[in-house]
């Protein structure tokens, strides 16, 4: 059996964002709650939906203090500024880390049972549905605004809490280019990059679906022939809107069926060290597919390389397998992707602890590869 959860609308191309009008009128929508971060409304990227609400006489509060790697401090700080005031929606204009805040916010506001944000990790037995929520990514890597998973950093423990959660996904999702042009480079370099974990982690997973297949596949190539045009000249309207489409399809398909250990070690480098969750995606992913090759997904690894453009015609499965993480290698260097853990801060004292959790992390069940805390280490220590 296999179930798939998707937004119930979505809208994508550039300039979508005015649909929202439409959506606020029909729904009788007062006032939104708008989580965001201070570098989009210093920089005028939140103004771009803002405007929408004020031609549309929509009165809104904007809640910003919202950082890469939202901690259990975040969500509660955001939890009392949804109470007090009075919106009867969210609107979550951002990355991940935006869009995950508001995804735990309209989880506890409407299952108040789950107060405590430590409750939520794994699939938490809630009974209600989020607030209504409108998502608009301004990064094209998390998809966050059309999956059911969220990720918060547990401070105190210095670990990241995955919690997944069908009552989370956002009700609209406003897949809107122009909200990504002003991107930076290392920005669009590391959220591309995990993207194409997340596309690869799906293809392979054990738990992975025809269905799922399709949108892995499909997102792959997207990426593959969009990322370095998007990164290096970021109003490319054609590269950035295939970007926004490709991460939104990866999502689709990993919120679904799962990720491996490509994110559980990201996770722990994003918990202990604040690594930028694209970055630690990217420097990982080359190492632990190659480690991937010997399991079950073997094969699915010559249809990788043929969709990131790789012509397989004349290799067998161990030469498509390895000519796939070359590719993916090349992709990365070409985007100036750092390639050693040691780039961001990890030494030989740290593996013990981030072999333990990343082992304890709920995507290490979805590798293709059973795996182990020392094999975990080895790729670990394979990358300072």
């Amino acid at each position: 059996m296999a179930r798939f959860v998707l937004n119930e609308i979505s809208y994508f191309g550039s300039g979508c964002r005015t649909e929202i009008k439409g959506e606020m009128t029909s729904r009788g929508l007062k006032k939104a709650f708008v989580c965001t971060d201070s570098d989009l409304l210093k920089f005028g990227v939140a103004k771009m939906v803002l405007d929408q609400l004020d031609s549309a006489n929509v009165d809104y509060v904007t809640f910003s203090d919202i950082r890469a790697n939202p901690t259990t401090q975040t969500v509660k700080d955001a939890v009392e500024a949804f109470k007090k005031s009075n919106a009867d929606f969210i609107i979550a204009i951002g990355g991940g880390s935006v869009i995950d805040t508001a995804k735990a916010v309209g989880i506890i506001i409407k299952n108040p049972e789950f107060a405590d944000v430590l409750s939520l990790e794994g699939v938490a037995p809630t009974k209600n549905r989020a607030v209504l929520t409108f998502a608009f990514p301004t990064t094209a890597g998390t998809a966050a605004e059309v999956t059911i998973n969220y990720v918060i950093t547990d401070e105190v423990n210095h670990r990241k809490m995955v919690c997944v959660d069908p009552k989370d996904i956002p009700q609209v999702a406003f897949v809107d280019a122009e909200l990504m042009f002003s991107m930076p480079k290392g920005l669009t370099a590391a959220t591309g990059m995990d993207a194409l974990t997340h596309a690869i982690e799906g293809f392979i997973t054990p738990g992975a679906t025809a269905m799922s297949d399709m949108f892995e596949l499909q997102a792959i190539k997207l990426i593959a022939s969009n990322l370095k045009d998007a990164v290096d000249n970021g109003s490319n309207k054609e590269a950035r809107e295939n970007m926004a489409l490709g991460q939104y399809i990866a999502g689709m398909g990993f919120s679904n069926v799962g990720l491996g250990i490509v994110h559980s070690m990201a996770h722990t480098l994003g918990a202990i060290f604040d690594t930028p969750h694209g970055v630690a995606n990217a420097i990982i992913l080359p190492t632990v597919m190659e480690y991937n090759i010997d399991s079950p997904a073997k094969p699915k690894f010559r249809q990788i390389a043929e969709a990131m453009g790789v012509d397989v015609s004349k290799m067998n499965d161990d030469e498509a397998a390895i000519a796939a993480v070359k590719s993916v290698k090349d992709l990365s260097l070409s985007i100036n992707i750092p390639t050693k853990v040691s780039d961001v801060g990890v030494r030989e004292e740290h593996l013990d602890k981030l072999s333990v959790d990343a082992f304890g992390d709920v995507c290490t069940g979805g590798n293709p590869r059973t795996t182990s805390v020392e094999d975990i280490k080895k790729l670990f220590k394979s990358m300072l």
